[in-house]
């Protein structure tokens, strides 16, 4: 690597990557000699870098914690992870004073990226809505940031996108989307897009998408079904069939049930103005039965019975404990 300064940002990408370095390792890495590292090594120092070395047989080298946060070298996709990260932070607030720190933390790096990342990062930010479930999703939905380094920019400048979807049943099917929005659900992200070989509305699991590609096609913005991404995805996703229907009245106002239990279950007001019927589709009742428990209000089930069993159960168990 000829370039001494692209060097030195490579060394130091290496070094907040590992905790620790063998000298030779790093050397091979940087295509570089002993040497050559010892003086790259020093630029960092006098950079203000706090760079350690260690000597023997498993000496080598690793960047210590210094007085201040030293400027930070990330790829395209450790960008895009931050960003995530940060509007998260921004949008749940479940550490009092998060939020509006992460947000200054996400203005901070989006000001100080190179103008091709700003862009990408960006259109990101512009194009996610939050559909607002709080609860633990099941495992899976992780996403590769690359994949969402080209939705993106994708639903952003209206630019059509071909690729792989794999459904649920295993079934692999080529398409061909004009992307719109992106939607964070739990912890699982949805492209909200016109399925132009089926001609209708598509929510698709971005972890299922397959290598999707801008096509260079433009397409003008179509109104998403209710006008609302986020709430569209919430109701197609929460309406999917599920195991068991869970019907209940709460003795609380429907407000007070809502700020409690979340999005996505249904609250409705009845004749009662203290009263409430909530609904929800679940897998497994052990879900519903911890958030009625937490609402610190007196409850009924009416539907199923096995929840009043389970309920039952419970009871008697925390009444021995």
């Amino acid at each position: 690597m000829a370039d001494t300064g692209s060097r030195t940002l490579r060394l130091l990408s290496l070094l907040q990557s590992h905790r620790h370095w063998r000298g030779d390792d790093l050397a091979t890495r940087l295509g570089v000699s002993a040497r050559t590292l010892r003086r790259d090594i020093d630029r960092l120092r006098e950079l203000g870098y706090p760079v350690t070395a260690h000597r023997g047989t498993d000496g080598g080298y690793q960047l210590a914690a210094g007085a201040t946060l030293p400027p930070l070298v990330m790829d395209d996709e450790e960008a895009v992870a931050l960003v995530v990260g940060l509007q998260a932070a921004t949008r749940i607030g479940a550490v009092a004073g998060a939020g509006e720190a992460s947000a200054r933390v996400l203005s901070t790096v989006l000001r100080v990226m190179p103008t091709r990342l700003r862009r990408r990062a960006e259109a990101l930010s512009s194009v996610t809505d939050s559909a607002g479930w709080w609860r633990r999703e099941t495992a899976g939905g992780g996403v590769e940031p690359g994949v969402l380094v080209v939705l993106a920019p994708a639903c952003r400048d209206g630019e059509t996108v071909r690729c792989r979807y794999e459904a649920a049943d295993g079934t692999r099917t080529e398409r061909h989307l004009e992307p719109h929005r992106l939607v964070c659900l739990g912890r699982r992200w949805y492209l909200v897009a016109y399925d132009l070989t089926r001609q209708d509305w598509r929510s698709l699991r971005v972890d299922r998408l397959d290598e999707p590609r801008t096509t260079g096609e433009r397409f003008r913005h179509r109104r998403v079904p209710g006008g609302d991404p986020a709430a569209w995805v919430r109701e197609r996703v929460g309406g999917a069939p599920r195991r068991h229907r869970v019907e209940v009245l709460v003795a609380a106002p429907p407000a007070a049930v809502r700020s409690r239990m979340g999005d996505w279950a249904t609250v409705e007001a009845t004749d009662d103005p203290g009263q409430s019927r909530l609904r929800m589709n679940v897998d497994d009742l052990a879900w519903p039965a911890v958030a009625l428990a937490g609402l610190d209000a007196d409850f009924r089930v009416e539907h199923p019975p096995e929840l009043r069993e389970l309920l039952h159960r419970w009871a008697e168990r925390l009444h021995r404990a």
